[in-house]
């Protein structure tokens, strides 16, 4: 029996409570998981898990178990980490969910400097505006515009980025100006697809807008394509706006009317026995993505 093998089934089962996620997150089979938990209980002389048809829970001896096989994991990964500082040398493959257009921008530069540091890093992205699940997804690390983080997840802020209100120039001469956030149910508006309205604060209070247009998508790439090209007025987080503001293909409009700010987060599963290669790129992340974003001019 792979002792540390056997433990690493033993704690994703307890965590997930299912064999069928542990074997995912895990990348094994679900038979292969049953067995090292299996050898872990005739090593231990303990029954470490309740298992039903519909659940499996953690047995009294499970718990204190569980405790000290997460120290375990926790010393190996604190070994690996100083192996590998020694080494200097990161290897691994790392699964990354993020909105598409975070992607595309912030964290496409961040991938970039990381891989010519760490060539042997191999990066897979899951690009998505619709959360990812963590567990299911095998994610080790999900970027996400949240004020509030899963609860179930550990987070590590890393900026806040501000919206803009944002049109062409060509749309604003065909509709007129756009003085007054009233003014949007007027207009055709470029919608997220979980959209109906739209926030603002005023006299420190949320303001809500009922909004409605031509174009809803659940990619924001495709709203700020639909918005360059004169065809509504968009609401958009900086990271992406400014480029196109600065450069003259949409200007702000109710600039003076205050948006709510957004967060952006680094979620994972768990701080225990992280691999070297997912914590030196969290850690990169945040030094990287800490200086705030607000709307260009």
């Amino acid at each position: 029996m792979d002792k540390l093998e056997a433990i690493r089934s033993f704690v994703e089962v307890a965590q997930s409570g299912s064999f069928t996620q542990a074997a995912e997150q895990l990348s094994l089979n679900r038979a292969k998981v049953t067995r090292h938990v299996q050898e872990l209980e005739d090593w231990f002389n303990l029954r470490l898990l309740n298992r039903t048809t519909r659940s499996v829970s953690l047995t009294p001896p499970g718990h204190d178990v569980l405790l000290s096989c997460k120290r375990i994991l926790n010393d190996v990964a604190g070994l690996e980490n100083l192996a590998q500082y020694h080494h200097e040398e990161l290897v691994g493959e790392i699964r990354i969910a993020s909105p598409v257009g975070l992607a595309q921008g912030l964290l496409y530069d961040v991938l970039d400097t990381f891989s010519k540091k760490h060539p042997n890093i191999v990066f897979q992205l899951l690009l998505s505006d619709k959360n990812a699940q963590l567990v299911d997804e095998r994610v080790d690390i999900a970027l996400r515009y949240t004020d509030k983080p899963d609860e179930n997840l550990i987070g590590r802020h890393l900026m806040h980025i501000e919206s803009a209100i944002c049109c062409s120039a060509d749309y604003l001469k065909q509709h007129g100006t756009i003085s007054q956030p009233d003014d949007l149910q007027d207009r055709n508006c470029l919608i997220h697809i979980d959209q109906d309205q739209w926030c603002f604060i005023q006299d420190k209070q949320p303001l809500l807008v009922p909004v409605n247009g031509s174009i809803r998508s659940n990619e924001l790439g495709i709203i700020v394509r639909a918005a360059i090209n004169h065809l509504g007025v968009a609401y958009l987080p900086c990271d992406m706006a400014n480029r196109y503001l600065e450069d003259g293909r949409l200007v702000q409009v109710l600039k003076e009317v205050r948006l709510p700010v957004m967060s952006l987060w680094a979620l994972y599963l768990s701080r225990s026995y992280q691999r070297p290669a997912i914590r030196a790129f969290i850690d990169f992340l945040a030094d990287c993505l800490n200086d705030d974003i607000r709307a260009a001019g």
